[in-house]
């Protein structure tokens, strides 16, 4: 599988291979000084000691003025950020700038300046259309190498879905044929003085040559759209799940004529949008207007096939969305709710930014939820970097009654916790005999507590015993031996209107 890199300061940009644009001059001189610099200092939750903050990063990024005095670029450059300057094209000053609206999921940004002058004689640029194949396209930025703006160009070669490396998330994105530097993560794919796409990542050297990828216009104007009201709804979800159906007696066995193509759904979320309309085994034809072809990709252009997912991306939250579906040969239509993506119904849930880790310290024990964020700071998915037994946990599905896993990531050793000091990352589904549901449930059931022990246990059978009225008293001395702030996270339980 393809590893893919944001394009940001430690991480890979977008640098195009340059043609010869001297005809195009003077046009591309009415863009350049739309075009910012973004500077940030960034600083990362640790997720293996989650108390505590990482170093402060230094990186930099680029972006767009939009309308509205707004400037538009990467979720990636602006992550985590506790500090963000923009700096504008031949301007040696730079300038307070904060983040507006993000959606990590489509890993873009917007950023506003406090000093409204900043926008003096900028140009807004709009959103543009969605480059044809092989049509040439100008990419602005600010890649290593230098100071000031890099001007490049480059031809389309493909559009489909892709794995966008910030989030993980599957959407639409358009391909470029380039050499790849760090900086211009952020920066406008230009086509017409419009911006066409949002540069955002790139293949990773030694496994293909010249591949970039950018945000399309269609993931912009919806993130765009949802930005309005300056509530984050993101990107719509039904709650199924499904495969191809391309084997013919596969097609056979569930009512599919040879003209007929479809996917086969597998699962059904409880709760969800889909639940008690769409049942496992239905074929999934069409989606509203698009038929679903059996490796499922839809056609939505003459130039452009994709995965049928897109489709659904298209909507807002709330929007109706028509399903044509087969069940027992006889086919059948509904109107799904489009709604909000709950973490793509995975137990382990997408990557976390401008987030507190969660952590709750019980006998000196620390138990954390797991989460993407814990996997990669052990560099997972690597087995040998890491707890391989978490793997397991990638492909399983959320329940109504499961919707994380808890672990005990490590042991502060005290008397309390004799006998367990060498225990770390040890995945924990009972608690005094009743399963876990998530993260706060199993910290509600240990502050509210009233046994004489509390017996940890896994799937194996194996427990961890501590005596309830020994863990409790231990609490001050073990936070003042590893100064340790509190016993558990500040947003940990929500708090309750009087």
């Amino acid at each position: 599988m393809p590893i893919f890199k944001n394009l940001f300061p430690y991480v890979l940009c977008l640098l195009l291979t340059t043609h010869s644009y001297a005809d195009n001059k003077d046009k591309l001189y009415l863009v350049e000084d739309s075009v910012i610099k973004i500077h940030t200092t960034s600083v990362t939750p640790d997720y293996l000691s989650p108390w505590q903050l990482s170093s402060p990063i230094q990186g930099s990024g680029s972006g767009t003025v939009i309308s509205g005095n707004r400037i538009l670029t990467n979720a990636h450059v602006v992550a985590d950020a506790k500090y963000i300057q923009a700096q504008k094209h031949n301007d040696p000053n730079k300038y307070i700038a904060k983040v507006d609206f993000i959606s990590h999921y489509a890993d873009l940004a917007i950023l506003t300046i406090k000093d409204k002058s900043f926008f003096k004689d900028l140009k807004a640029l709009e959103i543009g259309k969605l480059p044809k194949l092989q049509q040439d396209v100008t990419v602005y930025g600010y890649p290593f190498g230098g100071e000031t703006l890099s001007i490049t160009q480059g031809v389309l070669s493909r559009v489909e879905q892709q794995f966008y490396s910030h989030s993980n998330s599957y959407l639409l994105a358009g391909q470029i044929d380039a050499a790849i530097n760090p900086g211009n993560s952020g920066g406008p794919v230009i086509v017409d003085n419009k911006i066409a796409g949002v540069v955002m990542q790139a293949i990773s050297a030694g496994v293909a040559a010249n591949v970039g990828y950018f945000i399309p216009p269609s993931i912009i104007n919806h993130v765009l759209t949802d930005s309005k009201d300056g509530k984050y709804d993101g990107f719509p979800e039904l709650g199924f799940r499904t495969q191809s159906l391309e084997n013919p007696s596969a097609k056979k066995a569930y009512g599919l004529k040879k003209d007929q193509t479809g996917v086969l759904v597998v699962k059904v979320f409880e709760n969800s949008s889909a639940a008690g309309k769409i049942q496992k085994n239905d074929v999934i034809l069409k989606i509203d207007q698009y038929n679903i072809a059996s490796n499922g990709t839809v056609d939505f252009s003459e130039t452009l096939r994709s995965h049928y997912e897109h489709a659904i991306e298209l909507h807002h939250i709330g929007d109706k969305i028509e399903i044509t579906f087969m069940r027992k040969s006889k086919v059948l239509t509904t109107q799904l709710i489009a709604q909000k993506n709950e973490n793509r119904y995975n137990l382990i849930g997408q990557q976390q930014y401008d987030h507190i880790p969660e952590y709750y310290i019980y006998g000196g024990i620390v138990f954390v939820p797991i989460t993407q964020n814990m996997l990669n700071s052990w560099g997972m998915p690597q087995v040998n970097s890491g707890p391989f037994h978490f793997l397991n946990y990638k492909p399983e599905w959320t329940s109504v009654n499961k919707q994380q896993s808890v672990v005990a990531l490590q042991v502060l050793a005290a008397d309390v916790n004799f006998g367990y000091h060498n225990i770390n990352s040890w995945l924990i589904d009972l608690v005094n005999g009743k399963p876990i549901k998530n993260f706060l449930q199993f910290c509600q059931l240990l502050k509210a507590n009233k046994e004489e022990y509390m017996v940890f246990e896994n799937k194996q059978g194996y427990q961890i015993v501590l005596d309830h009225e020994e863990a409790m008293k231990s609490e001050k001395d073990i936070l003042k031996l590893y100064r340790i702030p509190a016993i558990h996270s500040v947003d940990l339980f929500p708090k309750t209107k009087k």
